[in-house]
């Protein structure tokens, strides 16, 4: 950003030996009237930090009772004419003060300058305020066609009252619900930086990008789940779910700063939200379906009913039964011949178990076509609060012999053990292994140590972990540790590592093949902070992969928000339907296996 520079008139006063010059260093006088513009001088932070001042202005935002100030503006004709200043400011004001400032009122207001927030990302505003009235008055719009040139260029607008008249999209929709908050952005929905890029200058250069052309649509209110998200232009519901990729239209509102990002504070309702629709569930590939799922801490209580509330998860019987529908409805919908299941209870596999308990849920809805069964590890994988599972289909798949796991290694701790099971075609065909795996995290940055602590390249934290996992991992399974004679394996599930990040390009240097979304094809299966990436993934061993016959993801759970989950809490009755739409938070993915594919020599 632009290193700050004072005023032409503070400059003047600065310089010693002057007529009328104070010291350096001295505050402006409370009875000299500043522009706003001055104030927030063209840097990060104002040039007169700390200081008395009076400034005039015209409230084009009162948002006392929702962010504890208003906004002010200069009027039509009194702003400073710099372009690199912004002619808005916000006032800390307290709801019980007098007067009580409107929109469109003219004020004086005496006040100390302020930074609000931490480090660089922080809010010109004043503080310990004084109002006086002055009438009535008008401030311009500005009007927004396209994103600025860089992202700091976003500093000269704050505080200042703007129309975007460009469409936005939705990029992310995770605070929508709690904070009543969107994730927007200008021409495109923004992509995770090491989905694209490996860690390194590109990967800068494409977030850089992302700040740039993103902007936050606010409701103008600090407290969590508002009752009503009155900016929309109807009710959210699962007709209008505002999904990820829904784009916005005439959008109007006071450019704030406020935790740590540039957000839009809205002063009037959308007028228009070009709905994104709830795609259909994918057409197959060809040959055996192999399903990755995160079903999302699948916990279910003591398997009677009871036991609520658990580590994680339902709170009780009725949010589980929800839950549970939901992934039923889901698997139904996509048929695999085996499935592998991420984030479901590790309470072993009795008939009270949560993995028992869903496939006979499944078995029971299919009704008497209903075959599924889970493979039975005897124990764990692992003594993590959630495991890994597998589940297949008789009449489509056999499976050979017992499962395999590994608990040593970077397994032995943050990195949930794998599952193994060895497979054959129902009816005869090649023998091949498949393996469900999820990694660590990248949460809990606080508990790293310093292999893992976050190095700042867009991998977040735990890399080093996940890096030497997949090493093991690659390893292990290549050894055909369940002898089934066959180098044909697939490792499915939640890698948590982006698709150019450590883990996979090792993987994929190990000789795994990826199989990569079609060219300008937006390439995701979770979002978060607004930005889309893979998390899942599904690769095949060099031997496997002439039998590929297609990848393809549902985006039916990372683009909802969780307003349609199965949770109750500060859920309207109307949001839950039983239906796949975020049965969880990531996207299932089918991979195709055709053995009946023709394999050049």
């Amino acid at each position: 950003m632009r290193a700050t520079r004072l005023p032409l008139l503070f400059l003047a006063l600065l310089l010693s030996g002057c007529p009328g010059s104070r010291p350096a260093g001295d505050a402006p006088r409370e009875d000299e009237p500043l522009s706003i513009g001055q104030v927030q001088g063209k840097g990060e932070r104002s040039p007169v930090v700390d200081g008395l001042v009076v400034v005039e202005g015209v409230v084009t935002g009162n948002f006392v009772g929702g962010l504890g100030g208003f906004f002010i503006q200069s009027p039509i004709g009194a702003e400073d004419g710099d372009p690199a200043t912004s002619d808005g400011l916000f006032v800390e004001f307290p709801r019980d003060q007098q007067p009580r400032p409107k929109r469109g009122d003219r004020v004086l207001v005496h006040g100390r300058v302020t930074e609000l927030g931490r480090g660089h990302a922080t809010l010109t505003a004043l503080t310990e305020a004084r109002v006086e009235q002055r009438g009535r008055g008008q401030a311009a719009t500005l009007k927004v066609a396209a994103a600025p040139a860089s992202a700091g260029e976003w500093e000269r607008l704050e505080g200042m009252q703007l129309e975007v008249t460009a469409p936005l999209v939705i990029s992310g929709n995770g605070n929508l619900l709690r904070f009543g908050e969107m994730i927007a952005s200008f021409d495109a929905r923004l992509e995770h930086a090491t989905e694209l890029h490996p860690p390194g200058e590109a990967a800068r250069r494409l977030e850089l990008d992302n700040l740039r052309r993103q902007l936050i649509i606010d409701d103008a209110r600090n407290s969590e789940f508002p009752r009503e998200l009155w900016f929309l232009p109807e009710p959210l519901s699962p007709d209008a779910p505002l999904r990820a990729g829904s784009r916005l239209h005439g959008i109007r509102g006071v450019l704030d700063q406020r935790h740590g990002q540039y957000r839009l504070q809205l002063t009037e309702a959308i007028e228009r939200v070009e709905q994104a629709p709830r795609p259909a569930a994918p057409v197959p590939p060809a040959g055996l379906r192999i399903v990755g799922m995160n079903v999302l801490n699948l916990f279910n209580g003591d398997g009677r009913g009871g036991g609520f509330p658990t580590a994680r998860g339902a709170t009780d019987v009725t949010e589980l039964e929800r839950q549970r529908r939901k992934i039923v409805q889901t698997l139904v919908a996509l048929e695999p011949d085996i499935a592998a299941l991420m984030e479901i209870e590790n309470d072993g596999f009795g008939p009270r178990s949560s993995l028992a308990r869903l496939v006979e849920e499944l078995n029971t809805v299919i009704g008497e076509t209903g075959d599924y069964r889970f493979v039975d590890a005897g124990e764990g994988p692992g003594n993590d609060e959630i495991r890994v599972a597998l589940i297949y289909r008789v009449s489509r798949a056999e499976a050979l012999g017992q499962s395999q796991s590994i608990v040593s290694g970077d397994f032995a701790g943050s990195n949930r053990p794998p599952l193994l099971q060895g497979f054959r075609p129902a009816g005869g065909g090649p023998a091949f292994a498949v393996v469900a795996v999820h990694l660590k995290s990248k949460g809990s940055c606080n508990e790293a140590d310093e292999a893992n602590q976050d190095m700042d390249d867009g991998q977040s934290c735990w890399n080093a972990s996940r890096r030497a996992a997949a090493a093991q991992l690659s390893t292990w399974v290549l050894g055909d540790p369940a002898a089934i004679g066959s180098q044909h394996a697939v490792i499915i599930g939640d890698l948590n590592a982006h698709s150019q990040e450590d883990p996979l390009r090792l993987l994929r240097e190990a000789g795994w093949q990826d199989n990569p979304p079609k060219a300008g094809e937006l390439a995701h299966s979770y979002v978060f902070e607004g930005r889309a990436g893979r998390l899942d993934h599904a690769l095949v061993s060099p031997a496997l992969a002439p039998f590929v016959s297609g990848l393809v993801k549902w985006h039916a759970n990372a683009d909802e928000s969780e307003a349609f989950d199965y949770s109750r809490r500060q859920r309207r009755p109307e949001w839950y339907r039983e239906d796949p739409y975020r049965a969880s938070d990531h996207d299932p993915l089918i991979l195709g296996l055709d053995f009946s594919r023709p394999v050049r020599p």
